[in-house]
């Protein structure tokens, strides 16, 4: 397990020290490291489910009893693990061409391979001590790719997601230290790890403390009022903005608030408390804001960032029902919600890549000069909208479902803000699709003579991601089936 955080962070290193000339040796080298690590991942996630996983759990580094940097591939692990093991080769092989209008390569891939093996340790940490040490890692890897351009606009967004990241992680930090002297511990256990002789008179504080562990976390995952970094960040090149937006950074801190809530205070600690009110509402909240955003920002790459907002809340807000049918939605919607963005981002990439067009109101007719770009972008906006049987419906569907199963007020406003953020997504993306397929005026003609789909790499990865997205929506049982196991404690 720690050859697979070590082998892309070796390899990320070396290919920084190296800078090949060769485009073609460059290429090699980074998909050999990007291979090798989804398949130790992949090693790790499908032999540690069988007899005899003791062997995928490991004890790095010992400072004490309760203080250690220790790897571990459970359920929740192994769903998050194999997330990235798939979507980082894919995103490996589209920015081989999209990068060759950016520049800066060697740069580029050499981070691009350390946050592998960064978000690689987020996923097999076995407590929140290592966990943290890789969360606070994540920022300063994927700093150098939200910064790539070097010009002002690139450089006030790194700063912006520094601080941010930073400060959210101090918050964090507090959560827990809390959970050390009022646990048994910070190995991550279902139900969580709060000794009922310390909890007794303590209560409040416990709680205050878990928001501030929420919202410290939360920063990552993009909750109201702390998202302000992640529309800045789209000015990255967009196989970034597709990693931070639906894989890397945004999902670490969804995994991290799923740790916190079920595995580090206890989801029976918090329910019913004003601190998971506070959370959820937060959540609700952001929700609804999310979405309204991005229905009034025209610039294509913010408005998908501030569709990302909208739906990690989504997210967040199944995992503060904390209920094991929470857990699920949440669960399930963080996958096929990954798989979904990471599609519209790479439609976003093409279109800038192949016309330099930015905003929805210069799409006019690029509907029928790239015909294969926005078929995907349609299909993935009809999912992300949630038309069953695609992937968003199954998502929604399971956390609506555990919504109404908990009869909390709080949570049938979530209902709602769910209803309502359906209603601006539709808005949002069909715009988009509108414009491209039935342009206004002849105006739009102009220019569109030479734009066609990006080269095969681009195109066969987007076409590649619509079906397999398209399959496992189809397929949804067996998903859900796995996430309702890792709620229940199964495996």
């Amino acid at each position: 397990m720690p050859t697979a955080i070590l082998v892309p962070i070796l390899m990320g290193t070396g290919l920084l020290i190296w800078e090949p000339k060769d485009k073609k040796y460059r290429n090699s080298y980074v998909l050999t490291a990007v291979l090798l690590t989804s398949f130790l991942v992949a090693g790790c996630v499908f032999l540690s489910g069988k007899e005899g996983s003791e062997a995928f759990s490991c004890t790095l580094l010992r400072f004490s009893d309760t203080l250690s940097l220790a790897l571990r591939a459970d359920g929740a692990s192994r769903v998050f693990g194999t997330m990235i093991a798939v979507l980082w080769p894919i995103t490996t092989v589209y920015a081989f061409e999209y990068m060759e209008h950016e520049g800066g390569e060697n740069h580029f891939f050499g981070f691009f391979t350390i946050a592998f093996g960064v978000v690689t340790g987020v996923a097999f940490a076995a407590n929140f001590l290592t966990l943290y040490l890789f969360y606070e890692l994540l920022t300063l890897a994927t700093l150098p790719l939200v910064m790539h351009a070097m010009n002002h606009e690139a450089r006030y967004a790194g700063k912006k997601y520094l601080i941010y990241s930073l400060s959210g992680a101090a918050f964090a930090f507090i959560g827990m230290v809390f959970l050390l002297n009022y646990g048994t511990g910070l190995e991550f256990t279902l139900g969580g790890v709060l000794r009922p002789e310390l909890i007794e008179g303590n209560e409040q504080v416990l709680l205050w403390a878990f928001l501030c562990a929420f919202f410290g976390f939360g920063v990552k995952a993009a909750i109201f009022p702390l998202h302000g970094w992640l529309p800045d960040a789209s000015v990255a090149p967009t196989p970034v903005s597709a990693l931070l937006h639906a894989v890397a950074v945004v999902n670490s801190g969804i995994f991290a608030v799923m740790r916190l809530i079920y595995f580090g205070f206890g989801a029976d600690f918090l329910r019913n408390t004003f601190a998971q009110s506070v959370a959820m509402i937060a959540a609700i909240v952001t929700i609804v804001y999310g979405s309204a955003r991005a229905l009034r920002t025209p610039h294509l790459k913010r408005r998908l960032a501030y569709s990302t907002v909208s739906n990690l809340s989504y997210i967040l807000f199944a995992f503060t029902l904390m209920t094991p049918e929470g857990m699920v939605g949440g669960l399930a919607h963080m996958v096929y919600h990954g798989v979904i963005k990471i599609t519209l981002f790479f439609c976003a990439g093409a279109i800038l890549c192949k016309t330099g067009k930015e905003y929805v109101y210069d799409l006019e007719g690029l509907g029928g000069a790239m015909p294969v770009t926005f078929a995907v972008f349609t299909i993935s906006s009809v999912a992300l909208i949630g038309v069953p049987p695609l992937g968003g419906f199954a998502g929604k569907w399971c956390i609506a479902n555990a919504a109404v199963a908990t009869e909390s007020p709080v949570a049938y406003w979530g209902i709602a803000a769910l209803i309502l953020s359906t209603l601006l997504t539709t808005l949002y993306l069909m715009t988009v699709v509108l414009r491209a397929y039935f342009p206004v005026g002849e105006e739009y003609r102009e220019g569109l003579a030479d734009v066609r789909d990006p080269g095969a790499a681009m195109r066969g990865t987007m076409v590649l991601m619509t079906v397999g997205g398209t399959i496992l929506a189809l397929c949804s049982r067996p998903l859900i089936q796995i996430a309702r196991e890792i709620a229940y404690g199964l495996i």
